[in-house]
């Protein structure tokens, strides 16, 4: 068990190590930041000259609605397997509903269905997990007050029997994560690099600035993205915690979820508001989807 952890937190790593492909330049005019191997060509004349000023050359670049995954040539396996099929897809659909915005937040979602298996599995593994607990709690009064190694090895051997019996298989709690965190890398690269999302509005908002610009130059109405972030990550962390076996061990996991809320919403408000309605839209259809399947589940038990 404790292997197949080493090897998941390993792989995400050397994973996330792969992104950060976006490379961006700062303009001396506008002091704004851009995306400077940027997929396809802007369309706002304001844009295109900043990149012509800055020595970008846009011309041999396809306009955004012709973009194909083979647009810019090869780029290495991260951005050719995850961000350009991405980006291709966003594009399309973007094109067919007519909004940019809601064909992310629809993506979003479309993604999250195509791991509802791996869904499944992690709520059957927490309401196993409330199962189990009681034993769990016990093997760990057993266990209080002796830390010679065979004693350890004793107890682990008792908690392996235990999860045996209740069918738990914590690794498998990581895997969705694991899908999640490259999906939410690549539609952030593949967002900064297609300007025409970045010059459109949904809602109201213009998908290309951070909630930060926005609020500093005194639209304060972009907060709401933060605090739709905020909610949507406290609400998605609370629905999916597991049973703790013992109250430090609970009290540790609220610690957590509190600062990774914490760190989220700050976070937010550096990143576009593109991005931000993708996680607003998968993190409220997670919680609309581990309610409908724990009650499938409690009828289930019944």
């Amino acid at each position: 068990m404790k292997n197949t952890k080493k090897i998941l937190v390993v792989m995400l790593m050397a994973m996330l190590l792969t992104t950060g492909c976006t490379k961006t330049f700062r303009d001396e005019e506008t002091k704004a930041t851009y995306t400077k191997n940027i997929l396809c060509r802007p369309t706002e004349e304001e844009r295109i000259e900043i990149y012509k000023n800055n020595d970008i050359d846009i011309d041999s670049l396809p306009e955004c609605k012709s973009l194909t995954i083979q647009s810019g040539g090869y780029e290495g396996l991260w951005t050719n397997i995850f961000v350009k099929p991405l980006a291709w897809v966003i594009v399309k659909v973007g094109k067919l509903i007519k909004n940019y915005g809601i064909a992310i937040m629809l993506l979003g979602v479309l993604l999250r269905l195509l791991v509802l298996p791996l869904s499944k599995k992690t709520i059957d593994m927490s309401e196993n997990m409330k199962k189990a607990n009681p034993e769990l709690q016990s093997l760990e009064k057993k266990y209080a007050n002796r830390t010679d190694q065979e004693s350890m090895m004793q107890k682990s051997q008792e908690m392996m029997l235990i999860y045996k019996k209740y069918n738990i298989k914590p690794a498998s709690g990581c895997l969705v994560t694991f899908i999640q965190l490259p999906l939410f890398f690549a539609f952030l690269e593949a967002i900064q690099r297609i300007p025409v999302i970045l010059e459109e509005t949904t809602f109201g908002l213009y998908l290309g600035t951070t909630p930060w610009q926005a609020i500093t130059s005194g639209k304060w109405y972009y907060i709401a993205v933060v605090v739709a972030i905020g909610l949507s990550t406290y609400f998605s962390f609370k629905n999916t915690q597991a049973a703790s076996v013992s109250p430090e061990q609970e009290s540790q996991t609220k610690m957590m979820s509190i600062m990774m809320v914490v760190f989220i919403t700050f976070m937010s408000f550096t990143l576009n508001v593109g991005i931000g309605l993708y996680w607003i839209a998968t993190s409220a259809f997670a919680i609309l989807q581990n309610v409908i399947l724990k009650k499938l589940r409690e009828r289930k038990d019944k």
